[in-house]
């Protein structure tokens, strides 16, 4: 199978440093969220100043430095699924990241766990394609390896209750049919995204640290879907409160 051919030779025809050049002083943790909305919250909110960009076909998008509790961090849109999301943060790592904290929406895959509620994965199911070409072929991958215990006295902190489980990394959220949430329910998913097993492959593969938790939205595990706060501008105060959490940790690192 296609999938099974991993290569581990890390010279590739087209590395991120033929496109990327280091840069100096270039934030060692950077803080990666999803919802152009809140990202656009979260850059006024910490004066972010813009000191690099990535770009594609798809447009340019500025890596802002923030200081926060003193400690000087990056932050950047995370794009949305696993091949536009980590061709952007192999960018960011070219730049100079050392570490990568990432956050975003997830549907939930049980109705107990609260809309917008905190959850920290402990591993992945490979449900896309993009992790397969930096790690070899499995069906989980084992995620927050680092970090996890700092953010639950983050969280611990700051009086916010999280749920632990296994997510569901899949590539085609309009192909999440019945059947197969119940098969991905069967091997422990609580919850379901796009971008999850991926980074964290590619972290693995480039020697950065990463760590990535959820906010969640809408309900999967229903009759029929609830979109809950799914939308940009749903409780945005609330998701701009769990979004400040990230830096909180980034501060302790």
């Amino acid at each position: 199978m296609l999938l099974e051919e991993f290569d581990p030779v890390r010279d590739a025809v087209i590395n991120p440093d033929m496109i990327i050049s280091p840069m100096p002083d270039f934030p060692e943790t950077v803080v990666g969220i999803f919802s152009h909305r809140l990202f656009d919250r979260i850059v006024e909110f910490l004066d972010g100043q813009e000191i690099a960009i990535v770009k594609d076909a798809d447009g340019v998008r500025p890596i802002y430095e923030v200081l926060y509790k003193a400690r000087r961090i990056g932050l950047c849109q995370a794009r949305v699924g696993a091949p536009a999301c980590v061709g952007n943060f192999e960018d960011v790592i070219a730049y100079g990241a050392k570490r990568i904290i990432l956050l975003g929406n997830c549907g939930v895959l049980d109705k107990s766990i609260e809309d917008c509620g905190v959850i920290i994965p402990t591993r992945a199911i490979r449900d896309e394609g993009t992790s397969y070409h930096y790690a070899p072929a499995a069906d989980y991958i084992d995620v927050n390896g680092k970090h996890a215990d700092e953010f639950k006295q983050v969280l611990s902190g700051f009086g916010y209750p999280f749920v632990e489980g296994v997510t569901w990394t899949t590539d085609a959220f309009y192909r999440e049919t019945r059947a197969k949430i119940q098969r991905r329910k069967q091997m422990g998913a609580i919850c379901v995204e796009m971008e999850c097993a991926a980074m964290q492959a590619m972290c693995d593969f480039r020697g950065v640290e990463f760590f990535q938790y959820f906010y969640a939205g809408d309900n999967l595990d229903h009759s029929a879907w609830e979109p809950r706060s799914l939308s940009g501008s749903a409780r945005l105060d609330d998701k701009a409160k769990i979004a400040l959490l990230a830096f909180e940790l980034a501060a302790r690192l």
